[in-house]
């Protein structure tokens, strides 16, 4: 059974191992005694016992903290374990209760008392998956030391010579990321950026740390960074928040005032931390070494000549780290420009205290939270197989404009519907919407709207949902549209201003402060152009309610369409811009499942729209972090290109940079192999773009047919009978070794369909 609302997300923001070990003290406690509240002592027992057996053992232990005065567990004494405890269990606070007297922990009353035993059991499990999760990361393989160390020993020589290009700076840019990147304790939520300057070297150069969902720039926002004094006589990691923004909106004197007034609150809020959260810090005297050390919260201090050793260095930096998640965990995950735009009001109310309330999804809970949607499917009565759940969420994380097509009664609308359900995304909360096409539509005005002959603005369907998801209150929140039947009517009629719309997708202030010197794009809200220019409306009503409206990123388009005798094809133009699955492997036998009397139907979880938006605009967003795997996938795409161009069916940039965020987001979410994420795209964004009668289609047909199977199969000519080979596809048949079978078995139907029609295309007609 799943864990109720209040358990699910008590290690989103681990501390070390410390939370988990905390839990499984607690209930061990609670087995032995039959008790809700145990004695604080047993409970420490146990917590020192777990950390002296691993270490006994041998295994990954994460080592005690300073605190305790003791370099091994062995020699920890038990009246200093509280000390350990301490900070779990503040970040605990709202499942747990200590009395006044400290001498008792548990589990709140009104908690308890709506659990059984079951729930207690799941809880015990759940923990010991997320310890056994958590200890299985790699350790760091580099010295964080030695990489502070490098760049203070060369930096002021580094200034004296050419900025451009310098291996430095790159070190710096890319490297040192990377290193921090590998840690176990820096998720994927993390942004992790190094700068030496903009076309010139920094007087204080730095590495920041940041929470994508709480900012996006290092001049706005709550985040963790090294900060190198001038002379880089020492480095200073800081807890800080952005000053740049501030300034331009205060003047340098108020702001000031203002980072003053906002330490003070910050520090009251935090949990137990070895940060110096009393003394100021020096980095010099320049304009941003005195903005830097007005908006420090809480640092660490290093000095080139007395360094700790490097272990001693990562355990201050998830220090910071764990300080910083305790913040944004009680502030709540909100999206990056809520917090950096309005970073003078944070909003105090924690998520559960919204009544509207969405969970925020890591990257690591994605695979889970795919299973769930597939088991409430499942549980509804539809039967969808898994990859197919993975592949359709692939396909609306890379571009949110999604085509469903097949035959008739294959359950591609309810796919749509269903999946939205699970979310959080139904009819009757305004966050599911049906349309449904109809044959007349020539133009955009029936789906987004017109002017009447008065001049006021009549709004179609979709502009409706764009002003609803657009409204601050549901930025958060993510808006489904199904255009049934899509292509009753032609759709690069009624549907090319939202193609072209698609097509400016952009990051907010992208021409700003956003573009750093080593090109690394910060990622904020998601913009397009606008439909209507607020002059082009008549009234002050329609201006301030349709003007300058966009696509929200919030929004996804989902199409479904049968390809028969009464419908249009799709051109290149549509076929560039979505991803195309189709729905025609038809099994009559799979039946609905029954559920049992005793299974619990999974719940709908609605999820924060982060969750389903792209994270990927342009190719260089992603490279830094998978330059490999974009590399890999691009030689494959030349070598697709080059069958393809005998044909003039070739690809450009849109299709690769599609298909290479499509294998970079499986690869983040662990969702299904390399080869077999290709096989997907190869299927759904190049060969429905292939169709004809001539000789050359069949040519390249083909030579497609042999990229995709191993070995040396040699493939009939039209003129030779050897239905054999053709019949290893049909249902039963045990087709030949294939790096990707899909593909090839879409081929082998396109090839066949050719040389008994004349004509081939993709679509099932």
């Amino acid at each position: 059974m799943p864990l109720p609302s209040e358990l699910i997300n008590i290690f989103t923001y681990k501390q070390k191992s410390y939370k988990m070990v905390l839990i499984l003290s607690i209930l061990d406690a609670m087995k032995e005694t039959g008790q809700r509240q145990v004695s604080m002592i047993r409970v420490r027992e146990h917590f020192l016992q777990c950390f002296q057996e691993r270490e006994a053992k041998s295994l990954r232990v994460d080592g005690p903290p300073s605190q305790v005065r003791a370099s091994r567990w062995a020699d920890v004494q038990l009246n200093r374990v509280q000390y350990v405890m301490n900070t779990p269990i503040k970040a605990l606070s709202s499942i747990l209760e200590v009395p006044s007297d400290q001498y008792t922990i548990g589990f709140k009353q009104e908690l308890y008392d709506q659990w059984d035993q079951q729930v207690l059991d799941e809880l015990y499990q759940f923990t010991l998956d997320e310890l056994e999760l958590y200890y299985a990361q790699p350790p760091s393989s580099f010295s964080l030391r030695d990489d502070l160390l490098h760049m203070m020993t060369n930096y002021l020589q580094a200034k004296t010579e050419p900025f451009r290009a310098h291996l430095l700076g790159q070190y710096m840019r890319k490297t040192i990321p990377e290193h921090i990147k590998s840690l176990q304790f820096i998720y994927n939520y993390f942004q992790v950026q190094g700068s030496v300057g903009q076309g010139n070297w920094a007087n204080v150069p730095w590495i920041a740390i940041m929470h994508r969902q709480v900012t996006d720039s290092t001049q706005k926002g709550l985040y963790v960074t090294y900060l190198f004094a001038e002379d880089m006589r020492s480095v200073y990691l800081v807890l800080q928040y952005g000053v740049t923004d501030l300034k331009n909106k205060l003047g340098t004197k108020k702001a000031y005032e203002h980072f003053e007034q906002k330490a003070r609150e910050i520090r009251a809020m935090m949990p137990n931390t070895r940060m110096n959260t009393e003394d100021p810090i020096y980095l010099g005297e320049s304009g941003y070494a005195k903005d830097y050390a007005a908006s420090t919260i809480a640092h660490f201090h290093y000095e080139i000549e007395d360094m700790p050793n490097n272990e001693q260095m990562v355990d201050d930096l998830w220090d910071a780290v764990e300080t910083y998640l305790s913040y944004v965990q009680r502030m709540g995950a909100a999206p990056s420009n809520e917090w950096a735009n309005n970073f003078e009001e944070v909003v105090t109310e924690s998520p559960e205290e919204e009544p509207d309330s969405v969970v925020f999804v890591r990257d690591i809970e994605v695979k889970e939270t795919l299973h769930n949607i597939q088991e409430y499917i499942s549980q509804r009565g539809f039967y969808f197989p898994e990859s197919l759940t993975h592949n359709f969420y692939l396909s609306m994380k890379s571009r949110p404009f999604v085509i469903l097509a097949g035959i008739s009664g294959t359950g591609k609308t309810r796919l749509v519907r269903l999946f939205a359900e699970a979310v959080g995304a139904t009819i009757a909360n305004g966050q599911f919407h049906l349309i449904s096409v109809r044959p007349d539509w020539s133009d955009p005005a029936d789906l987004i709207g017109y002017k009447d002959l008065s001049g006021n603005f009549k709004p179609g369907p979709l502009m409706n949902v764009f002003v609803e998801a657009s409204k601050e209150e549901n930025r958060r929140k993510p808006y489904f549209v199904c255009l049934d039947e899509m292509n009753l009517a032609r759709v690069e009629h009624y549907f090319s201003d939202m193609m072209s719309l698609l097509e400016t997708q952009a990051w907010q202030d992208s021409s700003n402060d956003t573009q750093q010197a080593d090109n690394t794009m910060h990622r904020g809200r998601i913009v397009t152009a606008p439909l209507f220019a607020t002059d082009t409306l008549n009234t002050e009503e329609d201006q301030s309610r349709y003007g300058n409206l966009g696509i929200p990123e919030n929004v996804y388009i989902v199409g479904t369409v049968n390809m028969d005798e009464t419908t249009y094809p799709f051109s290149k133009r549509v076929l560039d811009r979505a991803n195309t699955i189709e729905f025609n492997a038809i099994d009559l036998m799979q039946l609905p499942r029954i559920a049992e009397d005793s299974q619990q139907l999974v719940e709908v979880v609605p999820v924060e729209q982060s969750f389903l938006r792209s994270d990927y605009l342009q190719l260089i967003d992603a490279l830094g972090d998978y330059e490999d795997l974009i590399r890999r996938t691009t030689e494959q795409l030349v070598q697709v290109n080059h069958i393809l161009e005998d044909i003039h069916a070739h690809v450009g940039f849109r299709i690769r940079d599609a298909v290479c965020f499509y294998l970079v987001y499986n690869e983040r979410f662990g969702l299904m192999t390399e080869e077999a994420a290709f096989d997907l795209q190869l299927l759904q964004k190049i060969l429905p773009r292939i169709q004809g009668s001539q000789s050359g289609v069949r040519r390249v047909l083909v030579d497609l047919l042999k990229l995709c199977l191993t070995g040396n199969t040699r493939i009939p000519s039209p003129l030779e009978d050897d239905d054999a080979f053709w019949r290893q596809w049909s249902r039963g048949g045990t087709p030949p070794a294939a790096r990707y079978p899909e593909s090839a078995r879409k081929l082998v139907y396109m090839i066949r369909r050719l040389d008994e029609d004349g004509f081939t295309s993709y679509w099932v007609s």
